[in-house]
């Protein structure tokens, strides 16, 4: 059920040997740490497959976590409406612990304001130099970064994109929704490093098994920080693009993916 990016050199692993990594090492202590869109959508929406998953994995007392590049708007409602123990914004800026609408900030921000209109000047440069670029209609929402729409950009545009913003001070990701002008050094997985060491200090990274499909997770897949990752099976569109590779890949695409990996966890961990 899980085959490895072949194209990088992974070692096929079986089912049952996943199976058995989980019982040896992850059982009843495990977290799962997970993107969203892409990862736990399909198609761009929640399935009842995979509410139904996260209802199983709440009652058999496995904490989720989501860590999303998604607005604090949109975070904020989510972790009070969905079943998970807490979501992380903007990746890796705040944290919304779960059934709160009070963010926690990650990225210290000394002055808001100024903050977003540095990300302003910076988006404008972009745009006189890719004209196509257009803000994202959540930005207005934002608060650590600054969004526009990846849509017509060629990986050779986002290349570029990335070395303006290095040159102006700033960090670049992008996912398969939108890109992303962001502080140097916020990411995805120093956030989830600060949110476990704050909120659920009972885990190691170690017992966590972080899930992906895109450059803006690539920092969850970096062994160093967290030895057991996975790819739902459309994180192979960017195979070239990633110098941190999950340790796994699912078989399915998007939500299917995550919740074909929930299943075994779910064998091997009944609570």
């Amino acid at each position: 059920m899980y085959r490895p990016i072949t194209d990088l050199g992974k070692h096929l692993i079986n089912i049952q040997q996943f199976s058995d990594i989980v019982s040896t090492h992850l059982c009843q202590i495990c977290l799962l740490a997970t993107d969203m869109d892409g990862t736990l959508t399909k198609h761009g929406k929640f399935t009842s497959k995979l509410l139904n998953t996260l209802e199983s994995l709440a009652a058999a007392k496995i904490p989720v976590l989501i860590i999303t590049g998604r607005s604090a708007g949109w975070v904020s409602a989510i972790s009070s409406l969905v079943p998970i123990n807490g979501a992380i914004a903007e990746n890796g800026g705040l944290y919304y612990p779960s059934g709160s609408s009070e963010a926690v900030t990650l990225t210290h921000i000394p002055d808001l304001a100024n903050h977003r209109q540095h990300l302003a000047r910076t988006f404008a440069k972009l745009q006189s130099c890719f004209p196509q670029i257009q803000e994202s209609a959540d930005n207005r929402f934002r608060v650590t970064d600054w969004t526009f729409d990846i849509n017509s950009l060629t990986t050779d545009d986002l290349k570029n994109i990335s070395n303006i913003c290095e040159q102006m001070g700033w960090g670049f990701t992008y996912s398969n929704v939108q890109c992303h002008i962001k502080p140097q050094g916020q990411d995805k997985a120093i956030g989830l490093l600060k949110v476990l060491r704050q909120y659920f200090p009972m885990y190691l990274p170690e017992q966590v098994i972080t899930v992906g499909d895109s450059p803006n997770d690539e920092s969850l897949f970096n062994q160093r920080y967290f030895p057991i990752s996975v790819g739902v099976a459309n994180i192979q569109e960017y195979v070239d693009q990633l110098q941190h590779q999950p340790t796994y890949v699912t078989t399915a695409a998007e939500g299917d993916g995550f919740c074909e990996l929930c299943s075994y966890i779910l064998q091997s961990c009944p609570g």
